[in-house]
């Protein structure tokens, strides 16, 4: 059997998932991990038995018996990261955002093609089981021309804060941490269509609201109640070339009632639901009709999708498939969202053929 010889780059909370698929998938030896933070280095090799253990990336990407890395780092230091394993001679697995500006994702593109090495995105959204059974239906003509999505991600009180909530770190708040998800995955099933214009809105009203008590919400391993860089929420319109257009909000904090999650895509034989559960609805003699796949997993599934996402990189690894999350998606969705964060700035329509579209550091 052929083995992929792994090390994973940044020991914060998305690794887990990533660590639990690798250890999940037979043909995967985990070799090396690498934090700042030694001792949770240590307890992470300690409890996959990986042998060996870093703090500089670097030396990592010098062990010749890596032949793949996963990395799992702040945004920030997406590029810097995997421009270096590229050219060590590393595939890699990086997870989203690509990185926080769109000149950066140009040299991550630069680097990909002059190693002629692997790069995939993070895009765990693509992997969901129920995206591959509506994938069949959309690849089979069955939703026709899909010239209209909608995407809605709220939480009510859902600021990670520490590293999430410091923009010079993340990028931003929710839309590049959440929305690059459902923005990624609605462009991927209506046919990855040229964005043409944005037009966007942020909002930085409610803070972190340290203060709410008697409500458990997820904290990041460096949570400070007392730094908050990003929005709230942000909102924003997307048109295609083709003429299809894609609406879509996400949110950290929100005076919501609940939590939700709405994913829909619309085509002119059908559409379909996809949060909170994949549902397709089209007209058979002259009768609206109303499919429910009987799947065993009809919502997202967080961790299957993750085992999904390292099994497909694994095998891309290995020349066994073709890679559905390419660098150049990566770029397009880096455009996109430092579009917003100017059109939200600027308080304008965007055109994606503008010069300088990096204003996720504005």
């Amino acid at each position: 059997m052929k083995y992929v010889h792994i090390g994973l780059i940044g020991c914060g909370s998305i690794s887990e998932s990533h660590l639990k698929a690798y250890a999940a998938n037979p043909q995967v030896k985990l070799v090396a991990v690498c934090d700042l933070k030694l001792e949770r280095a240590q307890a992470i090799a300690e409890r996959y038995q990986i042998p060996h253990t870093y703090t500089d990336y670097r030396e990592l990407l010098a062990n010749p018996e890596i032949e793949a890395v996963s990395i799992c780092t702040w945004n920030n230091s997406h590029a810097e990261i995997s421009i270096a394993a590229l050219q060590a001679g590393k595939n890699v697995l990086c997870e989203k955002p690509l990185c926080k500006t769109v000149d950066d994702a140009l040299e991550i593109e630069q680097a990909v093609r002059q190693s002629g090495k692997l790069l995939q995105v993070g895009y765990v959204r693509r992997h969901a089981s129920n995206i591959e059974v509506l994938k069949r239906f959309i690849d089979a003509g069955d939703l026709g021309e899909i010239y209209y999505a909608k995407a809605s991600l709220v939480r009510r009180l859902g600021n990670p804060g520490g590293w999430f909530a410091d923009r010079e770190r993340s990028g931003g708040g929710p839309l590049i941490d959440i929305g690059v998800h459902v923005i990624d995955l609605c462009w991927y099933l209506m046919g990855k269509p040229k964005a043409v214009s944005v037009s966007g809105n942020t909002y930085n009203k409610l803070g972190n609201r340290s203060h709410i008590e008697n409500y458990d919400f997820y904290q990041a391993a460096d949570y400070d109640a007392s730094k908050n860089t990003v929005e709230d929420m942000a909102n924003a319109l997307i048109r295609f070339e083709n003429g299809a257009s894609l609406m879509v909000d996400v949110s950290f904090s929100l005076h919501a009632k609940n939590d939700s999650a709405q994913v829909n895509i619309y085509g002119d034989r059908g559409g379909a639901e996809i949060e909170p559960k994949l549902s397709i609805a089209t007209e058979q003699h002259n009768t609206i009709i109303n499919i429910d796949p009987q799947i065993s997993r009809p919502g997202f599934d967080f961790q299957e999708s993750f085992n999904r996402e390292i099994n497909h990189f694994v095998n891309n690894c290995l020349g066994n498939s073709q890679n559905i999350c390419p660098v150049e998606d990566g770029v397009e969705m880096i455009k996109i969202l430092n579009a917003i964060y100017r059109s939200a700035a600027e308080g304008r329509e965007i055109r994606l053929d503008e010069e300088g579209t990096n204003a996720a550091e504005q």
